[in-house]
């Protein structure tokens, strides 16, 4: 009975045995040693982010906020004399935030005047600056402008800054154009006295130089009542 209850221990030990060896087996390299976890070459792509980012979850690129002129013109008009990088009298936008680097000087814009939209006794046309130069270049606030005579003179007041206008960063690319409004009232219903300029001055924001374009719109206010030319900040496109 004892070499019984002993042979039956010794089967037990040895099934044992063999469960234990396979465990190891089944969790190690095949040679029966147990291996450490294996890692894994590349970087995991960061959690969440844009798809364009650059592996810290911020994309790659990020705009401005700027807005991007649409379209192009081919301007007629304006020679100008010089570059300046300093702010002028006229032409000085009230906003400030881009970098002089980046501005457009007066010669590498050409000026027009569109078309009149007329509407509620008021006439508006369009100032339309265009990027003739061979860079991107911005725009910001208001343009300065004065109506001139054959000679040069300047006829009337000058223009005043429409209240309420929010300025923004125009952007411009070779061949791009960017407007501001230019409104006074019809001078036959406000009775206002009037005289017909040869030209009319342009001054881009931030700069001292002016563009001449010839003005072909008629007479205009230039004293009395109702007399005041109003002007209107830059945006991206043409006005029309």
């Amino acid at each position: 009975m004892a070499n019984t209850s002993q042979s039956l221990r010794r089967a037990a030990l040895l099934v044992s045995a063999v469960a234990v060896l396979g465990l190891t087996t089944a969790c190690g390299d095949g040679s029966g040693t147990v291996s450490s976890p294996q890692t894994q070459s590349g970087t995991a792509a960061p959690a969440g982010g844009d798809p364009s980012a650059d592996g810290s979850g911020t994309p790659a690129s990020t705009s401005s906020g700027t807005n991007t002129a649409t379209g192009s013109d081919s301007a007629s008009s304006g020679s100008s004399t010089s570059t300046s990088t300093s702010s002028g009298s006229g032409g000085t936008s009230t906003n400030t935030g881009t970098a002089s680097s980046s501005r457009c000087h007066t010669s590498e814009l050409r000026a027009k005047v569109g078309g009149n939209d007329p509407g509620a006794g008021q006439e508006n046309f369009p100032i339309v600056l265009t990027n003739a130069s061979g860079r991107t270049c911005t725009v910001r606030g208001y343009p300065g402008a004065a109506f001139l005579n054959a000679s040069g003179t300047q006829l009337g007041d000058d223009p005043q800054r429409e209240t309420g206008s929010t300025a923004t960063t125009v952007t411009l690319k070779p061949g791009q154009s960017a407007w501001a409004g230019l409104t006074f009232s019809n001078p036959e219903i406000s009775g206002a006295k009037t005289a017909t300029p040869s030209w009319l001055a342009v001054t881009p924001p931030d700069e001292q130089d002016a563009l001449h374009v010839k003005w072909t719109n008629g007479a205009v206010p230039v004293s009395g009542n109702s007399s005041s030319v109003r002007l209107t900040v830059f945006s991206a496109g043409t006005g029309s």
